[in-house]
């Protein structure tokens, strides 16, 4: 199991906290008005200090997740969550867990090749550099909710494609940071949306004409390299997107 707490994460600690709060709540089933673990409890248990544990319950408290009961701790409230957030440093996989939900993927392509030109362009690879390009439905509950198609310089990841993609809940970020010491730290996201294609529709069992939800998103690491591009479809019905702000 990944250790809830990673100084290697680029996120915030209390972002990270916050996480994993979200999924005892949400993964584990914890039963509506149950109290969760004190502060100094979760202190304990996540080498973190008190501010960092304070931060995320105020924020999981704004979002009607936690109710903060003065003198006696805080207490689940059950509330259902609308909408999936769009994080570009989270995976699909992270994100489903902390729903409580069953991450799941069916492989659709996995191969090097020379990418089409914008992906070229967006990775900063030569015309003829190849790039690794993996493509899945991914599933929620066994339900296809989005088509993704990650592409990455083959140089960063040689080896990446002699892992077993057909793994249901296999994170790309996971094997990235595990294997090559590739983090992400920031990218760039562009949000629009489209008609599904014939292949599209079919994949995510749309009747056409349906909208789509398209999500381009490029990951650099701190050197300012670019390490991943990713064109996601999502169907919005069932795997609605949410921005934070703040």
């Amino acid at each position: 199991m990944a250790k809830a707490i990673s100084r290697d994460d680029p996120r915030p600690l209390y972002k990270q906290v916050k996480t994993h709060i979200l999924n005892t709540l949400y993964g584990d089933g914890m039963p509506t008005h149950a109290k969760i673990a004190s502060e100094r409890e979760l202190v304990d248990q996540l080498g973190v200090s008190r501010i960092t544990i304070r931060q995320a319950m105020k924020e999981l408290v704004l979002e009607g997740h936690l109710q903060a009961q003065p003198g006696k701790g805080f207490y689940a409230t059950g509330r259902p969550r609308r909408g999936y957030e769009l994080e570009l440093l989270r995976s699909f996989t992270e994100t489903a867990l902390a729903h409580g939900k069953t991450p799941g993927s069916t492989l659709l392509t996995a191969e090097t090749t020379v990418p089409p030109p914008a992906i070229v362009e967006g990775l900063g690879l030569t015309a003829r550099q190849p790039a690794i390009s993996l493509k899945r439905l991914r599933l929620l509950d066994g339900k296809p909710v989005a088509i993704s198609h990650d592409w990455i310089p083959a140089e960063l990841a040689p080896d990446l494609l002699a892992l077993d993609w057909r793994t249901g809940n296999r994170s790309l970020y996971a094997e990235l940071r595990t294997r090559y010491g590739i983090v992400p730290h920031h990218g760039q996201t562009l949000l629009s949306a489209a008609l599904a294609g014939k292949e599209e529709a079919t994949l995510l069992r749309l009747e056409r004409p349906a909208a789509v939800l398209t999500v381009e998103q490029i990951a650099y690491d701190t050197a300012e390299r670019p390490i991943n591009m990713t064109y996601t479809v999502h169907e919005p019905a069932t795997y609605p997107l949410r921005l934070e702000q703040g």
